[in-house]
């Protein structure tokens, strides 16, 4: 499906990455299209090409985990490399994007396996439950669950507890900075690094904060970013009863948090709100590393292709992983 695309800010946006925009879906999600607009990933998913050797040899096993109190089982992905190595592995939990309402770890495959490839790491991809069926803290608290088990299976699954990263993009970047939150409050896990990738991390954006006059106009939007977060909280977005526990951003100290490596393009919904996300784990003594991508817009790097600031973001991401694998 073409991008419409609105010529105020279509100047903007880097030449190199418009045949990406025009083969990204454009929607305004909200209860009507929600059905199809799953559907049509999972046949997306369903018909993706196969994969290269290099990344086939990753071995994939799914494994149903214990899930929180009262609540079902969680499913995972757990990706292995196939070399063996003579130490424990760094790990990496995975959290797919899709505005809370949508996605699926499948949808991370190449991905996690390439990272697997590149680092020699363990990645487990966590399949959470879905909003709005499942409103907060379901997700979160099964995105704990995975991350939990990974500490505690360290030593089956050849782990070191130390070197144990969290990755999210988009809505699966906002629960991994909920998550890291979490893991820091109830002291269980130790967490390396916080990778977010165009976090979505405040309810506010597109409900009561003022409007960005060049941000949001492409992939992801103001409306259907007020219909994710309206899921996930089953309340109105932007409103003062919204749980901080909920909404990274509204956390009033990030002092602690493990070190963070944020990623947004400059024409994404969530720039404003990733920018001051930085600038306040700065502020707080965190170990933080920001960079916008010239000329991007929200989802930018989800096709894999040659474009040289795809291939920027990629290297930008694989390194921060790999120093903080070094590190730990």
């Amino acid at each position: 499906m073409q991008t419409s695309i609105k010529p105020k800010t279509f100047y903007l946006i880097a030449s190199e990455l418009i045949p990406t925009l025009h083969a990204l879906p454009c929607f305004d999600l909200n209860d009507t299209v929600l059905p199809a607009v799953r559907a049509g990933l999972s046949a997306t998913v369903a018909k993706r090409p196969s994969l290269p050797p290099t990344l086939a040899k990753v071995h994939c096993e799914e494994r149903m985990l214990p899930g929180p109190a009262g609540a079902p089982a969680v499913r995972v992905l757990v990706y292995t490399p196939a070399e063996q190595s003579d130490r424990p592995r760094p790990a990496l939990l995975h959290i797919h994007g899709g505005g809370f309402v949508f996605g699926a770890p499948e949808v991370g495959d190449p991905l996690m396996r390439s990272l697997v490839t590149d680092l020699g790491c363990v990645a487990v991809s966590v399949a959470y439950r879905l909003a709005p069926e499942t409103r907060f803290p379901g997700a979160l608290e099964d995105c704990y669950a995975a991350l939990l088990w990974l500490h505690e299976q360290a030593q089956a699954l050849d782990v070191d507890r130390a070197r144990i990263a969290v990755y999210g993009e988009s809505a699966g970047g906002g629960h991994a900075a909920a998550l890291s939150r979490l893991a820091l409050q109830r002291g269980e896990v130790s967490v390396c690094l916080q990778l977010l990738e165009a976090p979505m991390l405040d309810d506010r954006t597109g409900s009561t904060s003022a409007a960005h006059p060049y941000c949001g106009e492409f992939v992801w939007k103001s409306s259907s970013n007020s219909f994710g977060w309206r899921a996930l909280l089953g309340t109105e977005p932007g409103s003062p009863d919204v749980p901080a526990q909920a909404v990274p951003a509204r956390a009033s100290d990030l002092a602690g948090l493990p070190p963070t490596f944020i990623m947004v393009g400059a024409l994404d919904l969530f720039l404003e709100e990733d920018l001051e996300y930085a600038r306040r784990l700065i502020r707080a003594g965190v170990p933080t590393e920001l960079h916008v991508i010239p000329g991007a817009f929200h989802g930018f790097a989800a096709i894999e292709s040659a474009v040289p600031l795809v291939q920027t973001s990629l290297r930008l991401r694989r390194d921060a992983l790999a120093r903080a694998f070094r590190m730990s």
